[in-house]
């Protein structure tokens, strides 16, 4: 694999990165290591979701390592944010691909990851000790922060995906889809039905330029990971139901959401509820509580699925569910982006996926929207005193642009103070 997978770097003002190339200004190719420490620190120290970890990366990696250049890194958020899956782990991924090659794209994962998915396993295996009045209003509070993250996230979303009628109506469709298709059937419909809307309704806007983005991933190497996404999505359930393994089953329900994750990483709420929790893996209280935990630890908001893992009722739990279901989240997106790199600059200048993908991403807003109600409000909304605390959190991290761990923390104590009341 490390000889048909190698990170060239981009045409233009940054010249190759080989370990070869020890003249002029060019960065040398680094180690796996630097690569793993680099991200360590990222993983860390990266709180307030996608769009701040992208500024994060930016920072550290273009503008002070200046491991790639700015049009190149452009590019590359441009193609992660078209693709399903967790924008800045791809991003990452695939700048830990052209710092230290296959390697360096794994030890940027799993720096990235491993820091916020230990945190929220150590909640997991402590959640059963939160008893008592203190405890209870601890859970109620982080359930009532998912409100108020969720309607943030719907929030953004909508003026940014759906800011015109077109896309407006086509969001509305996709809520009026998922209520009456409930389930993750209802979510791909939803999907599926965006995109070709998508194709009729918004093909109004602008094609980005090529050229910026340069990967040395053969075709060949693309295509078979492209194959091996579809085959795992559509032959890990026959394998599961005719084997009756759990396991297997517990790997093809995670790779499933993580494969429909269009829009940023809060779009994987729903997804995971319609596999964990309305199966009976995992009980709505403590979906939502450790969905209010996540907002308060550094990195991607997809480690949730580590604490699911933990807590999920029927075996594979504990350290081998959070394993499984971590691994399964986050390979779709992984499959997907090593198939679009060798076809990214031919693929994205062409107008009609421009425009499918746009009713895709307005679907995603009114799918988001449909989760914001149910089952995040219905949970944690019960009385006016709760109503009070969301809409708190919700103008903290709207207007006063209040880091989310500071608003968890707030949020998580008014929850208590309201439970000994």
């Amino acid at each position: 694999m490390a000889g048909l997978i190698r990170a060239r770097p981009l045409e233009g003002t940054l010249a190759a990165p080989t370990l070869d190339d020890v003249s002029g200004n060019a960065p040398r190719r680094g180690s796996s290591g630097e690569v793993f420490l680099a991200f360590l620190k990222l993983g860390l120290t990266s709180f307030g979701g996608p769009i701040a970890h992208l500024g994060y990366f930016r920072d550290e990696l273009v503008t002070r390592r200046k491991w790639i250049d700015e049009a190149g890194y452009a590019d590359l958020v441009a193609l992660c944010q078209f693709l399903p899956g967790p924008a800045s782990s791809q991003v990452g991924f695939a700048l830990g691909l052209l710092r230290g090659g296959p390697l360096g794209a794994f030890a940027a994962w799993a720096a990235f990851t491993l820091p916020s998915a230990l945190l929220l396993m150590l909640f997991a295996f402590g959640a059963a000790a939160f008893e008592g009045p203190v405890g209870a209003g601890l859970i109620h509070g982080l359930k009532i922060v998912a409100v108020a993250v969720v309607a943030q996230a719907v929030w953004g979303m909508a003026r940014t995906l759906a800011p015109d009628r077109e896309r407006a109506s086509i969001a509305l469709a996709a809520v009026l889809i998922v209520i009456f298709a409930a389930g993750s059937i209802g979510q791909i419909a939803a999907i599926v039905i965006g995109g070709l809307a998508g194709l009729w309704l918004c093909r109004g806007g602008p094609v980005p330029t090529t050229g910026h983005l340069t990967f040395a991933v053969p075709r060949r190497v693309g295509l078979a990971a492209l194959a091996l996404f579809f085959l795992l999505l559509f032959l890990l359930p026959v394998f599961s139901a005719a084997l009756t393994s759990q396991g297997l089953g517990l790997f093809d329900s995670f790779y499933r959401a993580g494969s429909l994750v269009f829009g940023g990483g809060h779009v994987v709420l729903p997804l995971l509820e319609a596999e964990v929790v309305r199966p009976g893996w995992v009980g709505e209280d403590a979906f939502l509580a450790g969905y209010g935990a996540a907002q308060a630890v550094p990195g991607p908001l997809f480690t949730f699925a580590a604490y699911l893992g933990a807590v999920m009722g029927p075996e594979p739990d504990g350290i081998a569910g959070a394993a499984i279901a971590l691994i399964a989240v986050f390979l779709p997106g992984f499959l997907l982006l090593i198939g679009a790199l060798p076809f990214w600059d031919a693929f994205r200048s062409r107008p009609v996926a421009q425009a499918a993908m746009r009713g895709a991403n307005a679907a995603v807003v009114g799918i988001l929207g449909a989760a914001l109600y149910d089952p995040v409000w219905t949970s944690a909304i019960l009385s006016p005193y709760d109503l009070a605390l969301a809409l708190t959190g919700f103008i903290l991290l709207t207007v006063w642009k209040a880091p989310p761990w500071v608003v968890v923390v707030l949020t998580a104590a008014g929850g208590v103070a309201l439970g000994l009341l």
